[in-house]
């Protein structure tokens, strides 16, 4: 008997990190949010968590509730006789919140950088083909959240629910075969789609699967993803050093040698 897909999501960093991403994403100042439609998309996303039961939507459930109250207090009717401070704005406390955070975030994706960097240099006698075109003539894509991919995701699960009622069907498709499945379909083509890694029939159990497949497999450093603009199609395919990637993590991919259904 198989058990529930339960995958342990360590980039998925709280809520704060998803309000910092509506409020880049929306290109508002932070020390002025629109709370009335930052709230709305954070509501957009937090459906989005609770249908795929990430351990950590509680986290998520609570500061809903906070910026349904700092909505709510938003709305209520000021005293033009009143003289307002900006200690008496509802959204003081969050704001601090989110740029010690940004702080913190800034501070670690430079070390982040820092590292790359270091990975990038050569050692001594080896020089790299001045005229070799590493990008192929592509054009420069943007680098892809993880909250672009949840994004995608909720898009797909409402067309699905869109969709003309189908008999419920029960799926205890083992993870690994989902990544197995990811993974065999990308040696393949090089790189595809977000969408075209989901096989129909499009059922709500294997529509997560692959989702948690995929995230997975990011947690993992397995893939790259790029995306051209926001919105747009995302992007997928495996990293170059991926087979000594797998060999390190052997529970990412091709662990098993049983078959994909």
């Amino acid at each position: 008997m198989t058990a529930d897909i339960t995958i342990h999501l360590e980039t998925f960093r709280g809520p704060l990190d998803l309000l910092l991403y509506l409020v880049k994403r929306n290109e508002v100042d932070i020390f002025d949010i629109p709370i009335g439609r930052i709230t709305d998309q954070y509501m957009e996303y937090l459906n989005t968590l609770q249908q795929i039961n990430v351990e950590q939507a509680g986290e998520f459930v609570v500061m809903a509730a906070t910026l349904m109250e700092i909505k709510s207090r938003m709305l209520l009717p000021q005293r033009e006789d009143s003289t307002v401070s900006d200690e008496d704005d509802p959204r003081v406390e969050l704001v601090k919140q989110l740029i010690e955070y940004r702080r913190f975030k800034d501070a670690a994706n430079q070390l982040e950088q820092r590292a790359e960097q270091q990975g990038l240099r050569h050692p001594r006698g080896v020089e790299a083909d001045p005229d070799s075109e590493g990008d192929e003539g592509r054009p420069r894509l943007r680098p892809v959240e993880l909250w672009d991919l949840v994004s995608a995701f909720g898009r797909m699960m409402r067309e699905a629910e869109a969709l003309q009622p189908t008999p419920i069907i029960v799926d205890d498709t083992p993870q690994h075969v989902y990544i197995d499945r990811a993974l065999q379909r990308l040696r393949v083509t090089g790189e595809c789609g977000f969408r075209d890694l989901f096989e129909p029939p499009h059922t709500r159990r294997r529509l997560i699967g692959m989702f948690l497949a995929i995230l997975e497999m990011v947690r993992r450093f397995l893939l790259e993803l790029e995306q051209d603009h926001p919105y747009g199609e995302i992007r997928l395919r495996l990293r170059p050093d991926i087979d000594s990637a797998i060999a390190e993590n052997p529970t990412a991919g091709e662990a098993d040698s049983r078959p994909a259904p």
